[in-house]
């Protein structure tokens, strides 16, 4: 298979072949080895044509096409030495156009600071929508505890104003409640958020990917570590 891979052009006809946008997502997760539990990083190229355009209003009822090709990858290793990987397998079909590259990833640093340099900083990366939604539920939680009317107001607020404004209004909206707030665990809380929004500031384009039809979710890469790899080595006493 390497070795068919690596001579024969053949194996790349259909990627080569494919229309669509150049879309790269990568994650990681845990497996069970002799040495104890180690993380899988993986990694997914493929191509996608864009759908049409979306409002925010329109995110849960768009139709996303699904990637015609795609190539992934993974490997139990730091991330240095994966995001070593990420070059290859990207020139292996001779994809020299790091600029087209629409790369989504969930909040975990390595991958932000990954995709950055890795593509020039030409890729149009965004944190996966469904990532920053479980963040703030969380912290939602924290603040006034799930259930509450309070909670699902402000989450339901978060959520709508990230998807229509992006970071801007969050931030305003969480460095008011800071400066009002008495108690210090609350205060904290919301330190924790404003420094969250800050991080990934640039990776929350979320309006204007859904004008230009591309996807908000890192679902293929989140599918393939349960599917690819979580279905095949998290067997009940396996290691």
């Amino acid at each position: 298979m390497k070795t068919w891979q690596e001579n024969d052009p053949q194996s790349w006809r259909e990627f080569d072949a494919a229309e669509g946008e150049l879309e790269f997502t990568t994650d990681g997760t845990c497996v069970n080895t002799l040495e104890g539990w180690k993380e899988m990083r993986v990694g997914i190229f493929a191509k996608r044509e864009p759908g049409e355009p979306a409002t925010p209003q329109e995110r849960g009822t768009r139709h996303l096409p699904r990637p015609h090709v795609s190539i992934a990858f993974a490997a139990i290793e730091e991330k240095d030495a994966f995001r070593a990987r990420w070059g290859y397998w990207r020139n292996r079909p001779g994809i020299t156009d790091a600029g087209v590259v629409s790369a989504l990833g969930d909040g975990a640093r390595w991958v932000r600071d990954s995709i950055f340099p890795e593509f020039s900083g030409q890729a149009k990366e965004n944190l996966d929508v469904y990532h920053g939604f479980e963040y703030f539920s969380n912290k939602g939680d924290a603040l006034f505890k799930k259930g509450t009317a309070e909670y699902r107001v402000w989450f339901g607020t978060m959520k709508s104003d990230l998807l229509e404004g992006g970071v801007k209004p969050l931030l305003e909206r969480v460095r008011l409640m800071r400066s009002l707030e008495q108690l210090n665990e609350r205060k904290e809380t919301l330190r924790v958020l404003e420094n969250y929004l800050i991080f990934h500031s640039g990776r929350m384009n979320y309006r204007e990917r859904l004008a230009q039809g591309r996807s908000i979710g890192s679902g293929q890469v989140e599918g393939g570590c349960k599917n690819l790899i979580g279905a095949r080595l998290k067997q009940t006493g396996a290691k």
